[in-house]
């Protein structure tokens, strides 16, 4: 299988959640099945139903987690310079809103545009690749046809 890249935070975050789901939800779920079972009859027992499902979401959970870490490639932002590249902080301006937008190009498990977090396998990260401060960028987006600026190039 393939490598999965991402940066160092995203590899914490993934780390401290599926801890969390180890330490935490697990047991918890463990003790609420517990509980409702001593409710009695399991078949009418909506509290025992919805511990399991939630047990059953856990577990899957660490499941997909274990799977991500196990082929994740931590890539450091701060060893690499140059053009765009995984892990850049990119600078860019709409050229037709003049609006500036901040967004640094991750791997596709810690991937959230509201957080400005772009996906490297999404259309704008991929136009990006390998381009150089001061470049134009036309991407094709689901909203039609864009074009940016790159403005400046992080590697933070």
């Amino acid at each position: 299988m393939d490598k999965i890249p991402m940066t160092r935070a995203g590899n914490d975050a993934l780390n401290n959640e599926l801890k969390t789901l180890k330490s935490v939800e697990r047991p918890a779920v463990i003790k609420a099945i517990a509980e409702a079972r001593e409710h009695g009859d399991l078949s009418e027992n909506a509290e025992y139903h919805a511990a399991r499902e939630k047990q059953s979401f856990i577990e899957g959970r660490v499941k997909e987690l274990e799977g991500i870490l196990g082929l994740a490639q931590v890539i450091d932002p701060t060893t690499l310079s140059g053009t765009v590249k995984f892990g850049a902080t990119l600078t860019l301006v709409d050229e037709d809103t003049d609006e500036e937008k901040i967004y640094q190009i991750v791997g596709e498990p810690e991937a959230d545009i509201e957080a400005g977090k772009l996906n490297i396998k999404s259309p704008l990260a991929r136009a990006m690749i390998g381009k150089e401060e001061g470049d134009s960028v036309e991407v094709r987006t689901p909203g039609g046809e864009k074009a940016y600026e790159i403005l400046k190039i992080d590697f933070i």
